[in-house]
């Protein structure tokens, strides 16, 4: 197994959700994490609750990714582990009472979620390839990007989300082939319904009712599970280009 304790990461969306918890995972792990977020307030405590350090990104913008990897380089050095929890929602249908879909709507989608994991992924593998390897292997780094069930399984007005997360799915093989002779593992995570914030705001028999249509465990996920597979991965070296559906057996109904 691959040991990255010392080592710098970074985590985009980490003030919270899944991102918050994959960031507290991999400071337990003994990385030294840095926070991407737009939320300076919440990332900021964060940061701080798990000796971290934080940068306001905008993931969609390429300079301020840049500048983000700025931070991070000189809190924690090359940054080797990179998950990409940032996303937006949004619901939209095709077609609604005889209007086309927002076409800002689902470009700011796109922008945030595939184009953003993209931003960052691409500058992160460009410092990780030119770092020295860790190991006998040749490992220089991993990349773990999140996708959706909703990339198999996009429901009615979910046209937007789910191309996003089908992007990243697509995007997962190629990107591991890219970076594989670099020593660089690639993996998506495909989570179901997951407790973050936006299921948080629901009523608690809606979060009860939405829970009992996952098959088995019949609950929500808690992001600490997320967190868990996530830190497996890094540490597996054959897990590469592969994508992974955390959802309880869940299918999504069109509704």
């Amino acid at each position: 197994m691959q040991n990255w304790a010392g080592y710098g990461a970074i985590v985009t969306g980490g003030a919270s959700g899944l991102g918050a918890a994959t960031a507290q995972r991999l400071a337990e792990d003994g990385l030294k994490v840095t926070l991407f977020d737009r939320n300076a307030e919440l990332a900021e405590a964060h940061a701080t609750a798990i000796g971290g350090a934080f940068a306001q990104v905008d993931v969609g913008d390429p300079a301020s990714v840049a500048a983000g990897l700025e931070v991070a380089s000189a809190a924690h050095g090359v940054p080797r582990i990179l998950i990409n929890c940032a996303g937006i929602g949004g619901a939209a249908k095709t077609v609604s009472w005889g209007a086309p879909h927002d076409p800002e709507l689902f470009d700011r989608t796109i922008r945030v979620n595939l184009i953003g994991s993209f931003n960052c992924a691409s500058q992160v593998a460009a410092r990780m390839v030119a770092a020295d390897p860790v190991d006998a292997d040749g490992a220089r780094g991993v990349i773990v990007n999140t996708a959706s069930v909703a990339a198999f399984d996009g429901q009615v007005g979910q046209l937007a989300y789910a191309a996003s997360k089908g992007g990243i799915v697509a995007m997962t093989l190629p990107m591991a082939r890219d970076l594989a002779d670099k020593g660089v593992r690639v993996c998506t995570v495909a989570p179901g319904l997951f407790l973050t914030p936006l299921l948080h705001e629901l009523p608690e028999d809606v979060q009860m009712s939405l829970g009992a249509q996952v098959p088995f465990p019949s609950r929500l996920g808690d992001p600490a599970e997320y967190a868990a597979l996530v830190s497996h991965i890094t540490q597996n070296p054959m897990m590469n280009g592969e994508v992974i559906r955390l959802d309880g057996a869940i299918r999504m109904a069109p509704r």
